[in-house]
């Protein structure tokens, strides 16, 4: 379609008008464009933002799985724990009634008590001790052993040509495990070379 321009002549559908002015219908077009393009760059940083902030949580998410899970974990080893070691105490406060019970045998038989009464105590003594294990009460190893600060407590040292140092001789009291935590340490006394007589 043509115009017709001031001076007589005809357009021929030019959207500039006369001294290159943007004509009303390019503007809008023009504007439309700017304004999909911007359009474009709000929503992908609005992407951006949305998909920072979905890591965010992701990650804050998996933390706190894990920390979930570690405290489950701890609870249960604690409970376990409890159940294992609620009867400490009662089972350490039963341990020198095996010791007296086990001096009084020591004692009859040197004494030449009776063998009905050293039987008796014997029994009771083996009793005590089967329900000792069974609670999960060991007893510790100790005479003949290396000497184990862990395990023992040592009261003295004498002097020994045939055992070797540190090496425990005797045992004063007997020591016990509980669930292979320590009860109470072995009383002993241990080996050690003898000393140079001086001249």
């Amino acid at each position: 379609m043509t115009r017709k321009r001031d001076d007589g002549s005809h357009d021929a559908g030019s959207p500039r008008g006369r001294d290159g002015d943007i004509s009303p219908e390019e503007s809008t077009v023009e504007a439309q464009g700017s304004a999909s393009v911007a359009s474009e760059h709000d929503l992908t940083g609005r992407l951006e933002a949305a998909e920072r902030e979905c890591a965010d949580f992701r990650d804050r998410y998996l933390r706190l799985c894990a920390e979930f899970e570690n405290f489950k974990k701890r609870a249960q080893r604690d409970q376990i724990d409890h159940t294992k070691y609620a009867t400490e105490k009662v089972l350490k406060d039963l341990l020198p009634v095996v010791d007296n019970l086990e001096r009084a045998i020591a004692h009859a038989r040197t004494r030449n008590a009776d063998q009905a009464i050293i039987d008796g105590l014997d029994l009771t003594v083996r009793q005590f001790q089967d329900e000792l294990a069974k609670s999960g009460v060991e007893p510790i190893a100790a005479l003949g052993q290396p000497f184990d600060p862990a395990l023992h407590q040592a009261l003295a040292q004498v002097d020994s040509t045939d055992r070797a140092p540190n090496t425990v001789v005797e045992e004063a009291q007997r020591g016990y495990r509980l669930h292979g935590r320590i009860l109470r340490p072995s009383l002993v006394t241990i080996a050690k070379p003898p000393a140079e007589k001086s001249l």
